[in-house]
C-alpha cells in the first residue's frame, strides 16, 4: 500500500463469523500491524459489522462502507451516479430533513462526511461515542428511507455539474480525464468518478434511473458497517441488529466488462501554454490480490525506484534539477488499473531525456538484483509508516475502510504485509518485466506543443 492511495494506512485485522453461530470477542494476533483485535459479525441480511474496541474515552469513529463506486456504472450514458448519491444522501428523509440532520450531528458531536471513488462510497462522522445509538439511527434512517423529490434531484444534480466544472478547470483533471479515456478501451475505469461530462449535463433528466441505481447498491449486502473507538462489541452489534436488521437485500450483481490485453503504445496529451510541463507513464498494474507476489513486489519498487531516498529521484530532481517531483507507485483496485510515473519538468525540451532515464532505471530493475539490505529496509519502512498511523479512532477507521472496499475482507491487511515480507529479489525482477511493458504504457503529458512528443 503506497503513499498513491490519497494516503490511506493499512491498518486492519479481521476474524470472520459464520451466520450459523454467535460470535465470540476477538484477542490480538502476535505480529499483525494492528495491535487491537477486529470482531466481525455479519447479519442475516449480509450486513457486515466490524468493531474495534480502541482506548479513546468518549470518542468513536462511525463509517459505512458501500462497495459501488464509478466501477459499476456500466450502462452508456449513466455515469456520475456513485458520485451523485455522496452528495444525495444528505438530502434528508421523511423523518430528518437535511437541516435536521445537520443539527443532530452537531447535538452528538459529530462531523460527517463522505467521498467516492472507483470501488466504493463511504459515509464517515467520528463523535461521541456515548451517543453510537443515534448515530445509528439517523443513518440507518437516511440508508433505508432515503426519499427525495424531483425538485432536490434537480438541484444536486446542478451543483454535481458545478463540482465537474470547477474540477475540471485543473490541466492535471483533464489529462487525468483523458488518460483513463485512452487506456482502457472497455471496462468502466475508462471513466472518471466524475463521470462523462455528456452524462452529467444530462443527469438532470434521469430522476427514475437514481431510484433505480439507489435500489440496486444501497443494500446490505453491498455494505458493511465499521466502528472504531471507546465502544463495546455486544453494543454494536445489538444496535445493528435493532436498527438495520430489517433492511431488505437486494439480488443485483454488476456485470463489469473485462479490458483486452493493451498491445501498443498509446498517448494522452493535453495542450497547455505557460503550464509546467508535466509527464505521466502509465503502465498497466494487476488486481489487488493479497496472494499475488507480484502486487507486494510492485508496490516495494515504488519505494526502491521513486522515492526521495532512490538513485533516481536524486540524480533527477537534486542533482540535475531536471524536474521539480518524482513520484511512481499504483492503485491498489478491484480490477486491474494503473501503474503511474508522475514526474514535473523543468524545461519542456528535457522531457524526452527524463522519460529516457526513467526507462533506464526501470531496465535496470528488470536485470539487476536489488540488494538485499535496501530491500530489507524497505519493508521495514513500509510497516513502519504504517504501524506509525494508528493514534486515532478516524485514522484508524479510514485505514481499516481501504481493505473493506477492496476485498471485503480487512484480514487481507494482514495477508499482503506477509507476502511483502516474502519479496525476494527475484520476485521484484519477475514483476518488474511483467508489468513495465513499452505495450502495455499510456504516456500523458501537459506542455505547450499540440501533441507531448514523447516516446
Amino acid at each position: 500500500m503506497t503513499k498513491y492511495i490519497y494516503g490511506i494506512v493499512l491498518l486492519f485485522i479481521m476474524v470472520g463469523c459464520s451466520n450459523s453461530e454467535e460470535p465470540s470477542k476477538q484477542k490480538a494476533v502476535e505480529g499483525n500491524i494492528l495491535p487491537y483485535p477486529i470482531n466481525q459479525k455479519k447479519l442475516d441480511n449480509g450486513l457486515n459489522i466490524a468493531v474495534v474496541e480502541y482506548p479513546s474515552p468518549g470518542l468513536a469513529a462511525f463509517q459505512i462502507i458501500v462497495r459501488v463506486g464509478a466501477r459499476d456504472e456500466v450502462e452508456k450514458g449513466k455515469t456520475g451516479f456513485a458520485h451523485f448519491f455522496e452528495h444525495m444522501m444528505f438530502r434528508g428523509t421523511d423523518n430528518y430533513s437535511s437541516e435536521e440532520y445537520s443539527a443532530t450531528m452537531k447535538s452528538i458531536g459529530a462531523a460527517a462526511n463522505a467521498n467516492t471513488w472507483l470501488d466504493r462510497t463511504v459515509y464517515h462522522m467520528t463523535g461521541n461515542s456515548k451517543m453510537l445509538g443515534k448515530m445509528f439511527e439517523i443513518e440507518s434512517d437516511r440508508f433505508m428511507n432515503l426519499n427525495y423529490s424531483i425538485h432536490d434531484f434537480k438541484t444536486e444534480a446542478g451543483a454535481v455539474k458545478g463540482e465537474y466544472t470547477k474540477n475540471h478547470a485543473s490541466p492535471y483533471a483533464m489529462l487525468g480525464e483523458k488518460t483513463v479515456e485512452v487506456a482502457f478501451t472497455q471496462h468502466t475505469y475508462g471513466h472518471t468518478t466524475m463521470g462523462y461530462w455528456d452524462d452529467v449535463v444530462d443527469m438532470p433528466n434521469q430522476y427514475e434511473y437514481s431510484l433505480e441505481f439507489f435500489d440496486r447498491f444501497y443494500r446490505p449486502e453491498y455494505t458493511t458497517i465499521l466502528v472504531v473507538g471507546d465502544v463495546k462489541v455486544d453494543e454494536v452489534y445489538q444496535l445493528a441488529q435493532k436498527y438495520f436488521g430489517n433492511w431488505k437485500k437486494g439480488d443485483f450483481k454488476s456485470d463489469i466488462p473485462i479490458e483486452p490485453v493493451q498491445t501498443e503504445m498509446r498517448y494522452a496529451h493535453v495542450e497547455m501554454a505557460g503550464f509546467p510541463p508535466y509527464m505521466e507513464l502509465n503502465y498497466k498494474s494487476p488486481a489487488f490480490d493479497e496472494s499475488d507476489m507480484d502486487v507486494a513486489a510492485l508496490d516495494i519498487i515504488s519505494t526502491i525506484l521513486f522515492s526521495e531516498r532512490s538513485d533516481l529521484y536524486k540524480k533527477l530532481v537534486i542533482d540535475e534539477q531536471k524536474v521539480r517531483f518524482l513520484s511512481g507507485g499504483f492503485f491498489f483496485t478491484r480490477d486491474p488499473y494503473l501503474y503511474q510515473i508522475s514526474t514535473s519538468v523543468v524545461k519542456e525540451e528535457d522531457m524526452q531525456y527524463v522519460k529516457e532515464e526513467i526507462d533506464k532505471a526501470l531496465e535496470l530493475i528488470k536485470t539487476q538484483p536489488v540488494d538485499e539490505v535496501l530491500l530489507s529496509q524497505t519493508k521495514s519502512n513500509l510497516k513502519y509508516s504504517a504501524a506509525m498511523n494508528m493514534d486515532s479512532p478516524s485514522s484508524i477507521a479510514g485505514s481499516l475502510t481501504f481493505y473493506i472496499w477492496l476485498t471485503g475482507n480487512p484480514e487481507s491487511l494482514n495477508n499482503i504485509y506477509k507476502s511483502y515480507d516474502k519479496v525476494t529479489p527475484e520476485d521484484i525482477i519477475r514483476a518488474a518485466k511483467k508489468y513495465f511493458v513499452a505495450d502495455h504504457l499510456t504516456i500523458s503529458t501537459i506542455s505547450s506543443k499540440k501533441e507531448g512528443g514523447i516516446k
